[in-house]
């Protein structure tokens, strides 16, 4: 995870590494993603609450931070590719080292999430190639100490009830900046408890959808999309309807040219797509219309191409066990 220009290596699972080293990222306890929507490890990952970290990560309202998510099979690089990616913030009210969320029954706001793109692909998919998550923090946000949850879930197997897979993380911020900018009370939700099991974005068959993707959980939070310290209306809670598009590979690049930037205001659509290690961090949002094409892109001879041959590795039937992505942050 690069903060502010500086690098902080998230800790391998406790059953690997039963000692990390000091880090703002909290240590999970395996690589085995969360099913449980009413699980305590949904707040951060397994025994994340109970062992918080001992660095505070400092950046300025307004910077991004990226997040590599790094696996245990050979290429070391993220491999599901179907489901949204959203980021919260809770307030610590103290420093964060030592905050559990579970016991101070925390209070989270959403203040990003990407879905599928104008192309029919999910963001998640840039993760595949070892493209980070970038998150930006609102240019508004009151300075203190924030708990950022990242979240990726994995859709592939949630046309079946407990299908969906939720993989999380941690890490421990100090937020700079003279903006005011915090959630209305009734953004404020729990996690565990954000969730239902037959939610609409967690109980779904992605590979037969016939209308955009409904996001999970709460909306982003009004002042986050709004770009001011008290803005409109939260943006709406669906992903772009897919459009049938050629991928362009070249939009992606090596971890190895990962850098920290500040970030522009963010925009007041439903949320803004992560940059993948470009010079440049780009900004897209989700344009809310409807599907029109007759075959989702999920569908096609391509994407059923790539099914089979992660079904054939054990990978979208979930027969990984220790090869599992809940891997740790870097």
């Amino acid at each position: 995870m690069h903060v502010a220009g500086k690098l902080f290596t998230g800790p391998k699972p406790a059953e690997q590494l039963p000692t990390p080293p000091p880090s703002a990222i909290r240590q999970i306890a395996n690589n085995l993603p969360v099913k449980d929507v009413s699980s305590p490890a949904l707040t951060c990952g397994l025994h994340a609450n109970v062992r918080p970290a001992t660095e505070v990560a400092t950046i300025p309202a307004g910077s991004t931070l990226t997040l590599g998510w790094e696996t245990l099979t050979a290429s070391g690089f993220w491999f599901h590719d179907v489901g949204p990616m959203m980021a919260y913030l809770a307030d610590c009210g103290g420093s964060c080292v030592g905050f559990d969320p579970g016991v101070g029954e925390a209070r989270w706001f959403k203040i990003t999430e990407v879905g599928m793109e104008g192309d029919g692909t999910w963001a998640q998919a840039k993760l595949d190639t070892g493209a980070p998550a970038n998150i930006t923090l609102p240019p508004t946000l009151k300075a203190g100490n924030y708990l950022l949850r990242h979240e990726i879930i994995a859709l592939h197997t949630a046309q079946s009830l407990g299908g969906a897979e939720f993989y999380v993380g941690c890490v421990q911020l100090a937020v700079t900046g003279s903006g005011h900018g915090v959630p209305a009370p009734s953004e404020l939700v729990r996690i565990p408890g954000a969730y239902g099991a037959r939610d609409e974005g967690i109980l779904v068959d992605v590979y037969d959808m016939q209308a955009p993707y409904v996001f999970p959980g709460p909306k982003v939070a009004a002042f986050v999309s709004s770009g001011s310290d008290s803005g409109a209306p939260g943006s709406g809670a669906k992903s772009a309807a897919p459009k049938t598009k050629t991928r362009n590979p070249t939009s992606e690049s090596p971890l190895a040219s990962a850098t920290s930037t500040e970030a522009h205001p963010a925009s007041t659509s439903t949320s803004t797509h992560p940059s993948h290690h470009t010079a440049h961090h780009k900004e897209h949002t989700h344009h809310h219309h409807h599907h029109h094409g007759p075959v989702h892109p999920t569908q096609t001879p391509e994407c059923k191409a790539k099914r089979e041959r992660r079904r054939a590795s054990g990978l979208l039937a979930g027969n990984m066990h220790g090869h599992r992505g809940r891997a740790r942050w870097f």
